[in-house]
């Protein structure tokens, strides 16, 4: 996958240096209504492209790091659930008694209907 990468990278540069030298042209850009910028073709695409870039890759690394930094965190709290065994697991039982829900009418005895 290195090898891919560095070969796109290569062929880009390459590209724009190709680019670069075909379009050595002086260009001039308004910024406002009295500032005026001369500046070389080249050198407005490659900071137009940076622009574009870089937010863009900024965000995608900010997401990538919050996301390695979630699942580090949820490898470690699996590996300390697997680590500490729970009570019922190590056979520890509760001397409490079992409370009965309110709702429960199972122990109340109930009484024959009555027939004519």
């Amino acid at each position: 996958m290195q090898v891919i990468r560095t070969i796109f990278w290569v062929l880009l540069f390459v590209c724009l240096l190709a680019f670069s030298f075909f379009n050595w042209t002086p260009v001039e850009v308004t910024i406002w209504d009295n500032l005026i910028v001369e500046t070389k073709v080249p050198a407005l695409v490659i900071i137009a492209f940076l622009f574009g870039m870089v937010p863009t890759w900024l965000l995608h690394r900010g997401t990538k790091w919050r996301l390695n930094r979630r699942i580090k965190t949820l490898e470690n709290a699996a590996k300390a659930a697997a680590i500490t065994p729970s009570a019922s697991a190590a056979g520890v039982v509760s001397s409490k008694p079992v409370p009965t829900p309110a709702g429960d009418l199972s122990s109340v005895k109930q009484s024959e209907p009555k027939t004519l």
